[in-house]
Formats: structure tokens, sequence, C-alpha cells
């Protein structure tokens, strides 16, 4: 009696979990971005892929793409907006082009840390942003860590402002980070990410800046020698999904992929800060020369770079800053 009143039940509870599942259709989601799989967006995918697996009952799959090869950043972002790719993890900087007040994140020196950056993304300035987003044919999912942004080259450390000068370094295609770049006395280059290892390698540049854990999981360390902690920037990944892709999904489908998203923010974020530290010891012990910039130099490299607030702000849009620097006041204390 007690045997077949245990299949009883667990034939029941079968039977509401495979119920539970038919709201969800078998899906493969393709998703592309330019780092590799060992960077910290593989552990909040991994994340994302486990929490489908479990909510779905294996019906919704990401297929992950790694160090771009299906394609660069912004013809991902592209495609999600004409509906022929689901999803692309990415730097919010390449995008400028398609929501200009994006460019707010990539004005010099703005972040002191991160928990101010999570302030600012997790508010009502990250909404702001999404609604923007939406508007291009893009649904922001969650935002990731990208993080704090440092210079690398194979001519000299740079640890004060006039270091910057003659220095050919690569840039982001994006006018901020070029204005920032020129305006520091650089030679600045704006190249897709993809091709930056081997301009490194032939000497067609001499620098590029990334976060410590991009440095380490691009193998840069093989083809630079300095590392200077510039702290430049703070860049967000964003986690994106084409809206005309969207709108196909029913309302269970899409809070199953905003969770997935959301629980991956958690462990990518953690994971990035740790491994940011580890990668800098790393990169280290693998023979860069690593030199940090002292706080009165980098006001002074802050002042120098005054007149790309004033250049750009007129462009990106007086109200997204505006939101950001609120919010920055406000997590600041003041």
């Amino acid at each position: 009696m007690f045997k077949r009143r245990t299949l009883a039940l667990a034939a029941a509870a079968l039977l509401v979990a495979t119920s539970s599942f038919a709201q969800f259709a078998d899906r493969t989601i393709k998703f592309t971005n330019g780092v590799n799989e060992d960077h910290p967006v593989g552990v909040g995918v991994k994340k994302m892929q486990e929490v489908l697996a479990a909510k779905t009952g294996g019906k919704m799959k990401i297929n992950a793409f790694w160090g771009g090869a299906a394609g660069g950043d912004l013809p991902a972002t592209q495609a999600l907006r004409a509906g022929t790719q689901e999803m692309v993890c990415t730097s919010s900087s390449p995008l400028v082009g398609i929501v200009k007040e994006l460019g707010a994140f990539d004005l010099p020196f703005l972040f002191a840390n991160e928990k101010e950056a999570d302030a600012v993304l997790d508010g009502p300035a990250g909404a702001y942003f999404n609604k923007k987003l939406e508007e291009a044919g893009l649904i922001n999912l969650a935002y990731w860590e990208n993080g704090f942004r440092n210079l690398t080259n194979s001519k000299r450390p740079v640890a004060k402002a006039e270091d910057f000068d003659g220095v050919k370094v690569r840039v982001m295609q994006n006018n901020i980070f070029l204005d920032t770049f020129k305006t520091l006395g650089t030679n600045a280059v704006p190249m897709a990410f993809g091709e930056v290892f081997t301009a490194l390698e032939t000497k067609t540049i001499d620098g590029q800046e990334n976060p410590f854990v991009t440095i380490e999981t691009s193998k840069f360390n093989e083809v630079q020698k300095y590392l200077s902690v510039t702290r430049h920037a703070y860049t967000p990944f964003l986690v994106l999904y084409s809206k005309k892709l969207w709108d196909q999904l029913n309302p269970q489908e899409q809070a199953v992929l905003r969770e997935a998203a959301m629980e991956g923010q958690k462990v990518q974020r953690a994971a990035n800060r740790s491994l940011n530290e580890k990668s800098l010891t790393s990169l280290k012990a693998k023979g860069m020369q690593v030199n940090e910039v002292s706080a009165a130099e980098q006001k002074r490299m802050f002042d120098k770079v005054k007149p790309v607030y004033d250049k750009n702000v007129p462009t990106i849009g007086a109200e997204p800053v505006k939101l950001v620097m609120d919010a920055l006041k406000k997590a600041r204390g003041g």
C-alpha cells in the first residue's frame, strides 16, 4: 500500500513538473561575446544555463560563442535589433552609436569604486538606460561587470599625465574614449577588440586599455611590458536580448530569462572582483612591469580631461548625465 502511494505521489509530482514545463518551448538561444570562456562572463553564462535548465526542464538552452568566434559585439548587437540573433553580452561603450545616452558611462574618471557603479546601475539611472535600449530594439536583462580599465603599453610606464604623450593606443570605437586619449596626449586608434592582440604583436599599436581580467585572459601580457593602474574608466557589460525575438516569447519565458540573467549577475560580478586582484598578481608574476598611479597624478589626469566632459555632455544629453551624477552623489552620501 505504502509503495503504491509513493509511486502515485512520484507520478503526480512528475505530472506537475511536466505540466509546469509545458509553458516553455524548446529553444536554443545563440549568445555571443568578445571575451574568452575563462573570463568571469563564462561564470555568469554557466549560471544562466543552470537556471534555465532547472526552471524550464532543459527546454531553454544557451549556446555560447566565445572570443568573438561568431563576430564582434557591434555586428551582433545590430543582428539583435534586426531579430536575426537572440543574445549578446557587450560592453556599453561600442553601443553609443545606437543609444547615445550610454556615453555617460564612458566619461573619464567617473566612478571611484565598484560600490558606486552598482548603486548607479541597479537604481533609477540603470532603469532609464534600459528604457532607452528598449526603444532601440534591445532588452537589457542585467548589468554585469566589465570593470575598471587600465592602460598597458610596450614603450614605458605611465605614472603621470605627461607619460601618455605620443603612445599609440587602441581604444574602443567610441568618440568619448577617442577624445579622452587624444586629450591625454596619445595617438588614439579606434579598433575592434578581435584585432588588438595581433596589432600589439606586430607593433602596429603600442598599447591598449582594459580591465586586469581581460588583459590576462586575452594574453596581452605576452605582447605588452608595462601595465599602469590608471582606473580611468569603468564600463558595465549589458546582457542584451533582441526585442523583436523577446516579443515572441511568452511572459513565463521572459521572466525565467530575466531571473537567469540576474542570478548570473551575482556570480559574474563576484567572480570579476575576485579575479581582478588575482589577475593583477598573476600579470606581475608573468613579468609585466606594474605601476600604480598616485591620487595626486590621477587628479592631474582628471583635470586634463575636463574638456572631454564639456565637449561630450551635450551629445550624450544633459538628462542621463544628471541622473548618473545625482545617483553618484547619493551613493557618496551627499
